[in-house]
């Protein structure tokens, strides 16, 4: 008809625009906290911000106490829930409403699924088989004995608190497992935090972690498939189709998936996005057919953990893929929702707090007891590392609460019931780490020996144990034992550079009897030498250090240690370089937390007997991309700084990124430098990469004074045994302008002072120092009369000097001056541009105070911060400032 099209047209503009769903939102006065069941997204986002930021600021918090974060986790929860903020008028009606519960129930059991992969990858059997006796009679005592408690206890529980629907058997099989069961991925970080690992105590304990967490899961699937079944029958079936499938996937899946990885090259270059799909697929494939067998779906996630290749690293690999998202948001979710059935409130009366106690106490007595008499009276260990081990195995942490949360909500525990195991469960895994720093302080561990594990233990001989303290050898040029610290990989053409210079030639006997008789007495006399250390070989150990971050893969790669040694490329490449030079070098690998990298450094040195510490400083690599600038287009800055390391650190226009970078190192250098007991000594590389290619060395050392400056003169004659370095030594002290050259004058008590309120201070302020004592009169004669002894001994030697060879090739000279550090800068310009500076830290009884000359040198040339002098001292920040020299070595003497 006429006018249908006009009267459709017409009637499109008057449709019910109400209809449509408001998407104004908080615009249109919408609560985003309202939960929609058709969009549960805002209400779910505002949830995991409020869980996550709880969480993250009590770890804060607790890392302080070296706690593990599960704790901050789990209290999170437990105040996000009825116990502290459910109090709050609105706020669980808001935050947590009962109709959101399910989609968070259902985000957290994804998330505990790929937690329990992870879990699963963590656990590797090799350590089992290594440590088979030792670790199975620990695990079986810690768990004979704690579940025999649980069972004994559950019979007052059961009749006090516990509904008479739930079987008994059940709720008994329950209280065991939760009794029994250590935690696993909590105590394998405690270890690697605590420094554990290379103990013979870490090594049992972490073996015997992994068969009793095994053993525990096992138990668990056992406990939900007789809840679950209707029947005795029944629930034979669930536990015959479990094992079944647990075969199919130990055998014919981990065979195939090892095809899978190897035909992707995945073990080479890590898991492919094919190979992580094929992964995550049978995960969740596992997991739900565990699920609808009558088994938790948590049991099937975690069996497809324990059959990835460990091969290449790629356990790990899978590991760093997954672990942020479910260490950041869904491990939080589920912990929240334990927090939300958790009510500290229900315990309210005298009787319901006894039981509580005794839950506690209970639990700690089983496991201690177990595992330390098993320690001591069958393992053979002393009592000291006994206890420590069923300190250890009585860790609980999120694994028990994983099992009480199966057990409420299959009803089997109470509210009530629940929440006394969940403070139980924390309370144990609080008490951990304090009880094993008292229990078994540093000096009392007994660490792997090259050859494995030392299980010869002496009882209760502790003052065996004790290491011994290394002490200075160098002033009689028999230092041969070195530990070289490797950060990254631009730290090894240094030190290859510095440790081949540490290996003297031995000169052939062909040419003794062709050059002229003087000449014949000097290499007679450097082969003499040399045959006197025969006994005495080089001998570098390498060690790589790695910061352990909160990741799960960091605390696998500490476990994985040996793995590490033989695949670290780093290692590797310096490790083949002692192989060429005939230098014997020896790996290890230290990942602990970066507050404890310096102490660590330290402690390995001395433990493994090294005579020094070399530490390298790398320029920042803004600063290295000038040598590829040509002059013409550098800046006048750059090219007054084109070898400077500390431009990009401590200068206005540098990068923030490098600048970051180059300070946390500093705090490590200054860290080594205040916590070690032998002499250190810090190679600053000033980023010519053709410095390293050099054959023949020269070497300049401006001598000061101080007993820094004496082990840099020890050093360079150390250096100069090898005939292809040669070496200048000015003795410069500083005269009045009016006078002629006088000996410099000693420090006033005035200015010692100043100087090392300079070094507490910066103690104090957080970043580790060496402190010094005052320096009186005495100890300033002292200090004068050993620098002249020591300067007498190399410019006057004796005719059956060991050292005349070396000193052949040193150059001595003294020179006064009243500007020493402006004399000694021209005498290192007049050299060739390869010399190498060896200078002392000289941050105490130095004989000259620089302040004055070195702020005058900063200004002309840049200035520099304050750091660097903390770090490095006077003298080389001179140098640096300056950018003279390919390279400065800086040495600190021991200091205890």
């Amino acid at each position: 008809m006429p006018g249908d099209f006009s009267s459709t047209v017409i009637s499109l503009f008057h449709s019910k625009r109400a209809q449509a769903t408001e998407q104004g939102g908080l615009l249109s006065g919408t609560d985003p906290t309202e939960f929609n069941e058709r969009d549960p997204i805002r209400l779910w986002i505002v949830q995991v911000g409020i869980i996550v930021l709880t969480t993250q600021l009590l770890s804060l918090a607790l890392r302080k106490m070296r706690q593990p974060k599960v704790i901050a986790e789990v209290l999170g929860g437990i105040l996000l829930g009825p116990t502290a903020f459910g109090r709050v008028p609105g706020f669980t009606d808001h935050i947590f409403p009962q109709q959101s519960i399910p989609y968070l129930t259902l985000v957290a059991n994804i998330g505990l699924c790929l937690f329990l992969f992870l879990v699963g990858l963590e656990i590797d059997g090799a350590v089992i088989r290594r440590n088979a006796r030792l670790s199975t009679i620990v695990a079986l005592a810690g768990m004979i004995l704690p579940f025999g408690l649980g069972a004994a206890l559950s019979v007052p529980l059961y009749k006090e608190f516990v509904d008479e629907n739930v079987k008994f058997t059940h709720f008994m099989l329950f209280t065991g497992v939760a009794y029994s069961i250590t935690a696993f991925p909590v105590l394998c970080r405690i270890l690697t935090e605590l420094k554990l690992l290379d103990t013979t105590v870490g090594i049992v304990v972490l073996s015997a972690g992994v068969g009793n967490d095994v053993i525990g899961w096992v138990l668990l699937a056992l406990s939900v498939a007789l809840v679950n079944a209707g029947s005795g029958l029944t629930a034979l079936y669930i536990l015959l189709v479990c094992v079944g499938w647990t075969v199919f996937l130990v055998v014919p899946v981990k065979y195939a998936l090892r095809w899978v990885a190897r035909k992707t090259g995945s073990l080479e270059n890590g898991p492919t996005m094919f190979f992580m799909t094929v992964t995550i697929v049978l995960v969740f494939g596992s997991a739900f057919f565990t699920d609808i067998i009558g088994v938790h779906a948590i049991f099937g996630a975690f069996i497809v953990g324990l059959i990835v290749p460990r091969d290449g690293g790629l356990a790990i690999a899978l590991t760093e893929k997954l672990e942020d998202m479910v260490s950041i948001i869904f491990l939080p979710l589920y912990f929240t929702l334990s927090g939300l059935n958790t009510n500290l409130g229900l315990l309210d009366d005298g009787i319901t707090w006894g039981y509580t106690i005794a839950i506690c106490a209970l639990a700690f007595i089983g496991k201690f007891g177990g595992c330390t008499l098993a320690s001591k009276y069958i393992a053979g260990f002393n009592w000291r590392e006994s206890t420590t081990i069923g300190s250890l195995m009585s860790c609980k942490g999120l694994v028990e609460l994983i099992v009480l949360n199966v057990g409420l909500s299959a009803h089997i525990l109470s509210p009530k019931v629940f929440s006394m195991f969940v403070l139980e469960a924390l309370l144990l895994t609080f008490m951990t780490t304090p009880l094993v720093t008292t229990l078994y302080p540093p000096q009392y561990r007994v660490r792997v020996a090259a050859t494995g594990p030392n299980f010869n233990n002496v009882a209760d001989d502790e003052q065996a144990q004790r290491p011994r303290r290394a002490t200075s050898r160098l002033s009689d040029n028999s230092k041969m034992s070195f530990t070289v610290v490797l950060d990254k990989i631009q730290h090894v053409p240094g030190m290859m550079s510095l440790v081949q210079l540490l290996q003297p030639a031995i000169p052939s006997t062909k040419s003794d009897a062709e050059t002229s008789s003087q000449t014949g007495k000097v290499r007679r006399s450097l082969s003499g030498s040399l045959a006197s250390h025969e006994e005495q070989k080089l001998h570098v150990d390498a060690l790589r250090i790695l910061e352990l971050s909160d990741r799960t893969s960091a605390v696998m790669m500490s476990s994985a240690h040996n793995t590490l040694l033989q695949t670290d490329p780093v290692l590797a490449i310096f490790k083949t370089f002692g192989q060429l030079h005939d230098i014997p070098i020896t790996t290890s690998i230290s990942i602990v937390p970066f507050d404890d990298l310096s102490y660590s450094v330290a402690e390995h040195a001395r433990n493994h007997g090294s005579d020094m510490i070399m530490l390298p400083w790398l320029p920042p690599s803004a600063i290295t991309d000038h040598h590829n600038v040509p002059p013409e287009a550098q800046t006048p800055k750059a090219q007054s700084h084109s070898n400077n390391p500390f431009d990009a650190l401590f200068k206005s226009n540098s990068v923030s990124t490098e600048r970051s970078e180059s300070i946390i190192h500093s705090q490590l250098v200054r860290g080594v430098f205040a916590q070690s007991t032998i002499d250190v000594a810090l190679f600053i590389d000033q980023g010519n990469p053709n410095n390293h290619s050099k054959s023949s060395r020269h070497l300049f050392l401006p001598f000061f004074g101080g007993p820094d400056d004496r082990l840099a003169l020890d050093f360079v004659v150390r250096l100069c045994a090898n005939p292809k370095v040669t070496a200048s030594v000015v003795r410069l002290t500083k005269m009045d302008v009016e006078r002629p050259a006088v000996l410099a004058p000693v420090h006033t008590s005035k200015e010692m002072e100043e100087v090392n309120a300079i070094t507490v201070a910066s103690a104090v302020a957080g970043i580790p120092d060496t402190v010094y004592g005052r320096a009186d009169t005495e100890v300033r004669l002292q200090s004068d009369t050993a620098d002249n002894i020591a300067w007498s001994r190399y410019t006057k030697p004796q005719g059956d000097d060991v050292h005349n060879a070396a000193l052949s090739q040193i150059q001595f000279t003294e020179l006064a001056t009243p500007v020493p550090l402006h004399a000694m800068l021209s005498q290192v310009h007049a050299l060739r541009d390869d010399v190498m500076l060896v200078t002392g830290r000289s941050r105490r009884l130095a004989v000259e105070n620089h302040s004055l000359e070195l702020k005058d040198i900063m200004e002309e040339h840049g200035v520099i911060g304050t750091e660097v002098k903390k770090a490095i001292g006077d003298v080389a920040t001179a140098c640096v400032s300056v950018g003279c020299g390919s390279a400065v070595i800086v040495v600190q003497a021991a200091t205890a």
